[in-house]
């Protein structure tokens, strides 16, 4: 049996520092479960867009952007971790140092694209909103939003390689304390600023959409009631708009929820690890697994 600094070292999935079957078994079962579901609602979303002439529209290029990237995870990642957590810790496979590499790397593209494709879902939506449709018309023009999303691939092929400690949890992420160097610590650093400042720009677009949103129906509603008593006949009376922005409001409040559930612990656990001490072995293991299930759950929220 290898000791806790070899298997950590090892690792291919999120493990704690143990060998226990039981935690490679119930983690195996859940990634076999993320992919299959991940796999098959995030072709079904591609299908939908490609098959549907009205369902090709610019926001939905972006999610598409997106169900592509989080196929990396869920179809070309998950299901190798599942097999590899079944295997005796002293398999081969799990000393691969290429191996390894190259599932970082599978996972270090797909949350890296997945994540912009958030951002320029959020974008694309608040610019609609918010903004003249002459704005909108030039900036998502059909070479525009070509360059968006080829930009969001280019990015996650510029920082895979460049940065292969960040998207190797079993490595650096889980590395004991007196083993874990200064380029893995500011490679978490790095990673928790850079979802968080994300998270501020999604927040802040979906916030800026609530806003308006709310405030031309309140403007709608005001207008209405003036027009109304100056009509020589009674009117119908006007749809119920209430519902449908409460409606509205309940759809954009639990897309926040779910995403800052998926990506928030491990931005804290990060920040936690590089100023005071690293979080413990479950909490880390547990807030990369919230942030890789993110792919699975990414079709449910946008559909």
């Amino acid at each position: 049996m290898p000791n806790a600094s070899s298997w950590s070292a090892s690792s291919p999935l999120l493990l704690l520092w143990e060998d226990s079957s039981g935690t490679r078994i119930f983690l195996s079962l859940l990634y076999a479960v993320l992919a299959i579901s991940g796999t098959l609602s995030n072709v079904m979303v591609i299908y939908l867009v490609f098959s549907f002439k009205k369902l090709q529209t610019t926001s939905n290029a972006f999610i598409v952007n997106g169900c592509a990237a989080d196929l990396s995870v869920c179809a070309l990642w998950m299901p190798q971790e599942a097999v590899l957590g079944l295997l005796p810790p002293n398999s081969s496979s799990l000393r691969s140092a290429e191996y390894r590499l190259l599932r970082g790397g599978l996972l270090g593209l797909g949350l890296t694209v997945s994540l912009a494709s958030h951002l320029l879902v959020a974008f694309n939506r608040y610019v609609l909103i918010t903004k003249l449709p002459s704005v909108y018309q030039a900036l998502y023009q059909r070479r525009h939003t070509g360059c968006m999303i080829g930009l969001s691939w280019a990015l996650a092929l510029l920082l895979v390689p460049l940065l292969p400690g960040l998207w190797t949890p079993g490595s650096a992420q889980q590395s004991p304390p007196w083993q874990t160097d200064g380029g893995s610590r500011y490679t978490a650093l790095l990673l928790a600023l850079a979802v968080l400042g994300q998270t501020a720009l999604l927040l802040h677009c979906y916030l800026g959409i609530v806003r308006r949103v709310r405030g031309s129906a309140k403007r709608v509603s005001v207008l209405n009631f003036h027009l109304l008593h100056q009509l020589p006949f009674p009117a119908a009376p006007p749809p119920p708009r209430r519902a449908q922005r409460r409606l509205s409001s309940v759809s954009v409040l639990l897309l926040c929820c779910v995403f800052l559930l998926g990506t928030q612990p491990l931005v804290w656990v990060s920040l936690l690890g590089f100023f005071l001490r690293p979080a413990p072995p479950a909490l880390q293991a547990a807030s990369w697994l919230l942030l890789c299930s993110l792919s699975a759950l990414n079709p449910l929220l946008y559909t």
